[in-house]
């Protein structure tokens, strides 16, 4: 049996290697520069990693199940690898189609496949902490950004942007790769000596036939939805509304992105203790309130304050699903049943900013938007609310590799 730490350091390795797309912001005006596009096509690169991401995690989640951590692993290796390569080439060969292709549509097959890969496997060898055990995971996502911004802006300066993708494609296989290699599911002997594998709960048909799947999927996809509308917005927001300048503005979203790491160990760790229903419905109520009054509030340190309480709550909102996909379905599938709910992660890439500029473009402004969010928080919370009394599955099944 494999040392759970170092398991959780595995999970991690694979998570902080492909959450380094959040980073893609760094590169837009290299990449603008470098090869003429206009803002809109450049973005467009992100916007497609995160739909492939959702799609291949939702349509890949029984085949990552069925091949084990390990081969998914590498499978996640490979095409996220290939990505990163193919990208390099796409720059040098000043080619729009291919950097949608490499980066968007293969990197984006390995960034959801590598999401899924460690999270049942890491639940199964924290069963008394599972909202612990996939922060732990989860949270190299959300820091990757902290590390790879900086490290993308020094060797795209030093040594040129087609490089940059050589060098970190390179380094993020062998991380991945030695990550993959570890990863494995734990298994037990039963009372005849014979080594079964822990299976319980139900299979991804069956869990997506139910309506506690149908208000998880709903209740994720408005809280990515919000959460990624200001996140898209975020320093143009603080500059238009507030009046802060450019730097503040820039130093304000690197301060996000440790709330939105922060809050997925941290959010994910208390659900432990008080329950993931309680924690969503908190995660709700705080979302109103703070959606309603930035949709009022003109005092920077205010302004800063709510964006920041409203990313933690978007990131531990991504932690603690896995964890309370397995207290209602148990983990026989979870990767599969985790992969379907990833669904609504790529469609709210799409939904989120167009929500924002479509509000922007009919007002002028910021507000309206925010007091749609602060509405569909309502609903989520409600929803949340019926799920912590009515959510949880009583009939599981065990059953033995």
């Amino acid at each position: 049996m494999r040392n759970r730490w170092l398991i959780a350091l595995s999970a991690v390795g694979i998570h902080i290697s492909i959450g380094s797309v959040y980073a893609w912001s760094v590169l837009t005006r290299p990449i603008m520069k470098e090869m003429g596009f206009s803002l809109a096509e450049t973005t467009w690169t992100f916007s497609l990693a995160i739909l492939f991401l959702g799609f291949s995690a939702g349509f890949l989640g029984s085949f990552v199940e069925k091949i084990g951590p390990k081969k998914s692993g590498l499978i996640a290796m490979t095409f996220f690898g290939a990505g990163m390569l193919g990208t390099a080439y796409a720059i040098s060969a000043q080619s729009l189609t291919l950097l949608y292709l490499f980066y968007g549509v293969i990197g984006g097959i390995g960034l959801g496949v590598g999401y899924i890969t460690p999270v049942s496997t890491l639940v199964k060898y924290f069963p008394d902490h599972r909202g612990f055990a996939t922060g732990l995971a989860i949270m190299g996502f959300g820091f990757a950004a902290l590390i790879a911004g900086p490290v993308m802006q020094y060797l795209t300066a030093t040594v040129g942007l087609v490089n940059n993708f050589l060098i970190l494609g390179c380094a993020y296989m062998l991380i991945m790769g030695a990550s993959s290699l570890y990863l494995k599911p734990p298994v037990l002997k039963d009372s005849t000596g014979k080594v079964t594998h822990i299976q319980q709960g139900v299979t991804a048909n069956e869990a997506l036939k139910t309506w506690q799947f149908a208000s998880l999927w709903w209740i994720f996809f408005v809280n990515i939805t919000c959460g990624i509308g200001l996140l898209a917005v975020a320093s143009p927001m603080a500059q238009e509304v507030i009046g802060m300048d450019a730097a503040a503005a820039a130093s304000m979203v690197g301060i996000i992105g440790v709330f939105n790491g922060g809050g997925r160990i941290v959010w994910s760790t208390i659900s432990d203790f008080i329950g993931r229903g309680r924690v969503y419905m908190l995660f709700f109520l705080l979302e109103v309130l703070a959606f309603w009054q930035l949709g009022q509030t003109k005092e920077a340190l205010v302004f800063e304050l709510l964006v920041l309480l409203i990313i933690s709550c978007y990131g531990g909102g991504f932690s603690c699903m896995p964890a309370y996909l397995s207290d209602i379905f148990g983990t026989r599938q979870l990767s599969a049943i985790h992969g379907r709910i990833l669904t609504a992660w790529g469609l709210a890439g799409v939904a989120g900013p167009s929500i924002v500029s479509y509000f922007h473009a009919q007002t002028g402004g910021y507000t309206a938007s925010l007091y749609f969010f602060a509405a569909c928080f309502v609903l989520n919370f409600i929803i949340a609310a019926v799920l912590k009394q009515y959510g949880q599955r009583k009939k599981e099944t065990r059953t033995a590799l």
